[in-house]
């Protein structure tokens, strides 16, 4: 069975009246919460780096939404800056996503959309993305996860364009068979493209859908032929994709603190221990995810904040010693009394934590001191799916990021606001 046939069936067959009040108020959450997370970010280095690009070239005045600029621009610029700080949502099965990125995409092509559109739209993505990486591992093989999320985001803006069953199929192949991305971005010293490879599958997906919208077709079978993806990258469980629905939102998990997800439980974990004395040895125990991804070589001497963020001993080391994980943490990269403690911190996986994940996403933290010994265990972080974050937690976070009461009041209401109000 061709899994875009599968996907392109789904997309042009779901409607706003099969969502359940829970799922659109998910959708709400997430909503806020990534345009709080790119709008503080509008003003960092990536950001600042693409909109010279782009003025050079297109005309001033670059805001969330891109303005003036073509649709695949802005999904380029709206996806960089909800991904860079690394603090929107994530869903963690065989692959790991963040697909609140998706977003980018969607408020490119806002013009003349309502919240509604919007909303219906992106629990679409949701359901293919999140059933994409219950399918297989791209990480373990060396490729990476925003292949899936390109595929989600070609499934959501298809559903918010009306295409139909054919050229869905199409928008699809066209997207993920001439853009595989490697996993390179993601390991050892990371770089600007951490957060550039998510806006780029995005903007490849918005450009493929607006090709298929106008009748561009795309090769038959992307996944199934014989020089397929399942053929070339990874055999995919089509499995995952019996029953599809609009639920699968409510399995995905919102970002407390703006760290990589593994380390949301050691922030939780350094905040809550009480010790005494002075540290002579820090042990951590996590899972393998955690492990392999937060503390390889590289992570031990964090030069960026890009490799900072994924960081285990800097995000353990920096929350001790400041008693807060918040983005000023990474300002003390640098800092002389963290390298320190950094270099007292060892990484361990632990069994049993592996083979519970990503059920819960259970870490341990014991600190040795002149005083004793001191530990705590955290299970599954604030925020998590099984431990979600309340909507006042969620106003919260966005209001510390910047984003007015007032502005957040309103967005709780959007079903009949225009997409393009909803982002302003």
């Amino acid at each position: 069975m061709e899994l875009a046939k599968i996907i392109s069936e789904y997309v042009t067959s779901v409607n706003y009246s099969d969502l359940k009040d829970k799922e659109i108020h998910e959708a709400k959450r997430r909503i806020i919460d990534s345009i709080a997370v790119g709008k503080a970010s509008l003003n960092s280095e990536p950001s600042k780096i693409t909109e010279r690009l782009f003025n050079r070239y297109l005309g001033d005045g670059l805001t969330l939404s891109g303005n003036s600029i073509s649709p695949d621009l802005a999904s380029f610029y709206n996806t960089l800056a909800i991904r860079y700080l690394d603090f929107n949502d994530t869903y963690l099965s065989l692959e790991p996503l963040h697909p609140s990125d998706m977003l980018g995409g969607l408020f490119s092509l806002g013009k003349d959309k309502k919240g509604k559109d919007l909303i219906l739209s992106l629990i679409v993505g949701y359901e293919i993305g999140t059933r994409l990486c219950d399918s297989a591992s791209l990480r373990k093989i060396g490729f990476d996860h925003v292949n899936f999320l390109e595929i989600a985001t070609a499934a959501a803006l298809s559903k918010y364009l009306n295409l139909d069953r054919n050229a869905t199929y199409n928008a699809i192949s066209i997207s993920i068979v001439p853009h595989i991305a490697l996993r390179q971005t993601r390991t050892g010293k990371l770089s600007m493209w951490k957060a550039g490879a998510a806006a780029e599958a995005v903007r490849n997906a918005t450009f493929s859908v607006l090709l298929a919208k106008e009748g561009f077709t795309g090769p038959e079978n992307p996944f199934s032929g014989n020089m397929g993806f399942n053929k070339l990258i990874t055999e995919l469980d089509l499995s995952k994709f019996d029953n599809l629905g609009t639920s699968k939102i409510l399995s995905t998990s919102m970002k407390k603190y703006p760290v990589e997800y593994h380390a949301e439980a050691a922030v939780e974990a350094a905040l809550n221990i009480q010790y005494q004395g002075e540290i002579r040895r820090i042990y951590v125990e996590t899972y393998e995810a955690g492990v392999s991804i937060l503390a390889d070589k590289e992570k031990w001497r964090p030069e960026n904040k890009e490799t900072a963020d994924h960081s285990l001993p800097f995000i353990i080391a920096s929350t001790l010693l400041f008693r807060n994980m918040w983005l000023d943490n990474y300002s003390k990269i640098k800092d002389e009394k963290v390298i320190e403690l950094m270099d007292k911190i060892q990484v361990l996986e632990n069994d049993e934590y592996t083979k519970i994940y990503p059920k819960e996403l259970p870490i341990k933290l014991e600190i040795i001191t002149d005083k004793g010994k001191f530990e705590t265990e955290v299970r599954s972080p604030r925020g998590y799916y099984n431990n979600p974050m309340s909507d006042a937690e969620v106003e919260e976070k966005a209001m510390k990021l910047g984003l007015g009461k007032e502005k957040i009041s309103e967005l709780w209401n959007m079903e009949n606001m225009e997409v393009e109000k909803i982002v302003a």
